[in-house]
């Protein structure tokens, strides 16, 4: 058997063994709100920390430079790449 066949095997088994465990603990066993309330507190939590994620992100990430300064500073390569190019031309034509 392929070993990706073997980990869809394992985690398709892992997925039906968690959803009849959780299905158990919602709807027969003694803790359901308990298994409720924890779930929902979960996802809630989960979402909730995303956005705290997104927000620390967009706070401490510097603004972008303006595209005006960022064609400045290719023109100012792109003139001194030709300005290279002309000096090795010029060596090239006097040796």
């Amino acid at each position: 058997m392929h070993r990706d066949k073997a980990v869809g095997a394992v985690l398709m088994a892992v997925g039906i063994v968690g959803i009849l465990l959780y299905g158990w603990l919602v709807f027969l066993s003694p803790w359901q709100m308990l298994i409720l309330q924890l779930t929902a507190f979960v996802a809630v939590a989960a979402v909730l920390v995303i956005l705290a994620w997104v927000g620390y992100a967009l706070a401490t990430t510097p603004p972008p430079k303006p595209i005006e300064e960022i064609e400045k500073e290719v023109q100012k390569a792109l003139e001194e790449i030709e300005k290279q190019m002309k000096e090795e031309a010029q060596q090239t034509t006097q040796s």
